[in-house]
């Protein structure tokens, strides 16, 4: 199925991610859970891969698909790192850092140049848990999601046709 549908699949991970980014912004504005700067950065990457997965699946040209599997793959990867590092980070909170400014704090407090490596350095309180389903947190579950894109994102890659 996946070298004869890449396209319908990729389409199918576009829509996904869509909802994964609707559904956080559910538990932003709705349930009133704040995101922490690795959130943000994990966001920006599954908008990425939804974006990248929505142009790749409208794409008829083999060869350009491909590029965007496998950049797609490529920020699945990056935000599965994220993620990792975040579950790490909930399951060993360190003993003196505290929660920081969140992203828009940032922005407002600094000029963008000193803000954006803020952003990505992780310096608020990625370590607090504040909402779990089946025991995983949120990090936890954006790993696996962003797991399981990077490896369906190498199975296309694979069973790609010859072209």
């Amino acid at each position: 199925m996946l070298g004869q549908q890449p396209r319908r699949i990729l389409g199918l991970v576009a829509a996904a991610c869509v909802a994964m980014l609707a559904f956080g912004l559910y538990l932003q504005h709705v349930v009133g859970l704040e995101p922490c700067p690795m959130c943000i950065v994990q966001r920006y990457a599954l908008v990425a891969v939804a974006v990248i997965a929505g142009i790749a699946a409208l794409l008829r040209r083999p060869v350009a698909r491909h590029t965007g599997v496998v950049l797609m793959g490529g920020f699945a990867a990056f935000g599965a790192f994220v993620a990792a590092r975040q579950s790490w980070l909930q399951w060993n909170p360190p003993e003196i850092m505290t929660c920081g400014r969140d992203f828009f704090g940032m922005i407002e407090a600094f000029p963008l140049r000193r803000a954006i490596p803020m952003i990505f350095r992780g310096s608020g309180d990625c370590s607090v848990i504040d909402w779990t389903f089946l025991g995983l947190s949120i990090a936890n579950w954006s790993f696996l999601c962003f797991s399981a894109i990077a490896l369906l994102a190498v199975a296309l890659w694979v069973k790609r046709p010859a072209a």
